[in-house]
């Protein structure tokens, strides 16, 4: 019975029911035991990771808001800085694909607005497991619509992303999205309750029944069979609602007026008010009575665990909340004083004039359990190379056409065509390149980012992996002009209670740390996913990283296709025999193998820093980074992306490296970057890498019609743009319509 044992009705154990007792000194009631179920849940009080999230470097000389904040922010110059930061809806968007994604686009926008900021582009990264089942299809259907809807009423364009299908993600999709936004420094705001005696106001949305313990019951546990009966806890979106919410909060920040602003999502009010109070060191008083509710008859509990979307919890200065109510009513919105800030320290919560809960902040959030869980490192399958059969030459030109129409490797044109990737018209660089880039209107520079992560490598060798998602990222912003300067993370896991899981999350913590310093690329923040399991499988260790880079000057822009026929094509980097974990190696012969492609990070920043200078130098026509598919599926998609008469190539790899046909044209050594350079500039660049100490080759020249790829004096590859074309366009689509 859930009355002799209630700690599972909000899903602690007992151990952690004994310790709330002690710092309550007392018994917990209902609700309080209800608030500390949400707060001490792994959504929330990150017990299980934040021992290893101390790991990874979070200052930098740009950075104005590192971790703890609902975003980082580092500075643009000249006033202006950059809010943004990655989440995960994943176990709603599993249950309710269409909400459940939504909601999670609606979160990490408001998450940008409360920091004070313009949201100006979102991104996203996807996981499914294989297309051909028609469940997968709905899910993944569901889910871009889902981001298309919100992103598209909102009025926000959806400029980047990436998805992966692999069988471990079959019963736990993997949402994440990511959002930037502009605000001024002077104008950044923070989710602190501070000023006793200040009015706590919730504005937007009235308080429903939906979401009720989202946080702790449906993110913070592993699916069974069960998992379809939770659909009740999965928040319900309105964009057009949210819209409003973000134009009120704007005008209010304008006025001077706001203190602290915090989102109401995980945990609705009950984070938002102990949260910022417990950065501040405050306390909060609610009256319950006050809080609009869209719904007769709902209890304390209800009310103070429902994460209803379109919220915000906002303190404002004494005096000044008549202005801030104003403002929102002429949105359409309420804004309605729900409370004050207190001097001790409590969460005290009344209705109609009794006390229902009383709590300290500091047991909510800092003194939450912290667990240093055990770890048991795991074997994985190891590839013999020299075992496996190297591929025919004549097979080279159809194995590069299946690699351009496998569901990794496809054009997501079927994806981010739902989305409107230029409301706002800033974005100078449109979905399906290396990275998105966004215009500044006053200023000649602009922002760039990209979102990056490999299951298959995390799995196969985690601490490696973390490293690799990390230079992936930064390589895709260097080849699109842009300066890589801080990263957010969205960190997606098995279940930690499992020791081979803990060893993966650290493992890809310390890898991504070693990157992270190597790079100069500190992490400002995000998110982290554990339980991503049904019934007993886990998903692939999938750390995400969302980067952002910067560009003095958007002429610094830099395409993929190739732009002019007779332009010659330089591969940065040297080729090695890297099989492992590729996609190759999985449709070609079944496996998932490692290690994946070694990682020499002296190199990467060596490769990154010759790339962007000669950009910058106006040395280079367009750049393009070899991963997923290798240098083969590389030049392919530079010439299927090639302008008007620039459309084939013609290059010899026989200097490229690799000793092996099959991972010559599609091994995935990282730190390589394919450059098409106009003839004259050709032997400047090659001098310039000589400088840098980076190997660089000349293969070929650009063409147009056919991608002919040569070693030595044999074809290897004679195909037509166009058909390589309709495979790597028409892959989705087929898949889609089952």
């Amino acid at each position: 019975m859930l009355e002799d044992r209630p700690w599972e009705a909000v899903g602690l154990t007992e151990e952690e029911y004994r310790r709330c007792r002690e710092l309550l000194g007392r018994e917990p009631n209902h609700l309080e035991l209800g608030l500390v179920g949400l707060m001490w849940s792994e959504h929330c009080s990150y017990k299980t990771s934040k021992v290893h999230l101390a790991k990874l470097p979070n200052e930098g000389p740009g950075v104005l808001q590192g971790p703890g904040e609902n975003a980082g922010v580092i500075d643009l110059g000249d006033g202006l800085a950059l809010a943004f930061k990655i989440e995960s809806h994943n176990h709603p968007s599993a249950i309710e694909p269409l909400q459940g994604a939504a909601t999670g686009v609606g979160g990490i926008l408001r998450d940008i607005i409360t920091m004070g900021a313009h949201p100006i582009a979102i991104l996203d990264s996807l996981r499914f497991g294989l297309l051909e089942a028609p469940r997968n299809r709905y899910l993944f259907a569901g889910v871009v619509a889902g981001i298309g809807w919100y992103g598209n009423c909102f009025g926000c364009p959806t400029v980047g992303g990436e998805v992966y299908c692999e069988p471990v993600y079959d019963g736990n999709p993997l949402v994440n999205a990511m959002c930037l936004g502009l605000v001024r420094t002077a104008g950044i705001i923070r989710g602190r309750a501070e000023g006793p005696g200040n009015p706590v106001l919730l504005a937007g949305a009235p308080t429903g029944r939906d979401g009720i313990h989202g946080a702790s019951l449906l993110a913070s546990r592993e699916f069974d069979e069960k998992a379809e009966e939770r659909r009740p806890s999965v928040q319900v979106g309105d964009p057009f609602l949210g819209k409003l919410l973000l134009e009120a909060c704007l005008e209010a920040r304008d006025t001077g007026l706001l203190v602290g602003v915090n989102d109401l999502g995980a945990a609705g009010l009950t984070s938002a008010c102990s949260e910022t109070a417990s950065r501040a060191g405050t306390g909060i008083e609610l009256e319950l009575d006050e809080v609009p509710r869209r719904e007769p008859g709902m209890t304390p509990y209800e009310v103070m665990l429902s994460e209803s979307q379109e919220r915000m919890l906002i303190i404002a200065r004494q005096g000044g909340e008549e202005v801030i109510a104003r403002i929102f009513r002429r949105w359409g919105l309420e804004a309605k004083i729900i409370g004050r800030v207190t001097a001790d320290g409590m969460i005290r919560v009344r209705e109609g004039g009794r006390m229902v809960a009383e709590v300290p902040a500091a047991a909510l959030t800092r003194e939450a359990p912290v667990y240093h869980r055990p770890e048991r490192a795991a074997e994985r399958p190891v590839l013999d190379l020299g075992a496996l059969p190297d591929l025919a030459p004549s097979q080279a030109g159809a194995w590069l056409a299946r690699l351009m129409g496998s569901a990794n490797l496809a054009s997501r044109e079927w994806v981010y065509r739902q989305y409107d990737h230029l409301v706002g018209v800033n974005t100078a660089l449109r979905p399906g390149s290396d990275a998105a880039v966004l215009r500044f209107k006053d200023r000649p520079g602009g922002v760039a980012a990209a979102v990056d992560g490999n299951g298959r490598h995390c799995w196969l060798a985690p601490r490696l992996g973390g490293a690799l998602a990390v230079a992936e990222a930064a390589r895709n912003l260097t080849v699109s002009g842009a300066r890589p300067v801080a990263l957010t993370n969205c960190l997606n896991f098995g279940n930690p209670e499992r020791p081979e899981i803990m060893w993966e999350f650290r493992e890809v913590i310390e890898g991504m740390a070693e990157a992270c310093r190597a790079l100069g690329t500190p992490v400002t923040g995000g998110n982290v996913s554990f339980y991503n399991e049904t019934l007993g499988q886990n998903i692939y260790p999938t750390p995400v990283v969302g980067m952002v880079g910067l560009l003095d000057d958007i002429a610094h822009v830099t395409r993929q296709g190739f732009q002019s026929a007779g332009d010659r094509i330089i591969l940065l980097g040297r080729t090695r025999d890297d099989l492992g974990g590729g996609e190759y190696l999985k449709l070609a012969h079944g496996l998932v193998a490692g290690p994946p492609p070694g990682l020499d990070l002296e190199a990467e920043v060596r490769v990154q820093a010759l790339c962007l200078e000669a950009i910058r130098a106006g040395m280079v026509r367009s750049a393009h980074d070899c991963s997923d598919g290798g240098l083969a599926v590389a030049l392919a998609e530079m010439a299927v992306a090639g302008g008007e008469g620039a459309r084939g190539l013609d290059v010899d790899l026989a200097a490229a490296g690799g000793s092996r046909l099959d991972t010559l044209l599609f091994g995935e050594t990282p730190s390589r970057i394919v450059l098409a350079v106009a003839p004259a500039a050709a032997e400047g660049l090659l001098a310039l890498a000589r400088r840098h100490g980076v190997a660089a080759v000349e293969l070929g020249v650009v063409t147009d019609g056919r991608v002919v790829l040569r070693q030595g004096g044999r074809t290897l590859v004679d195909e037509a743009t166009a058909d390589l074309e309709a495979a790597w366009k028409g892959a989705l689509p087929c898949l889609m319509a089952g």
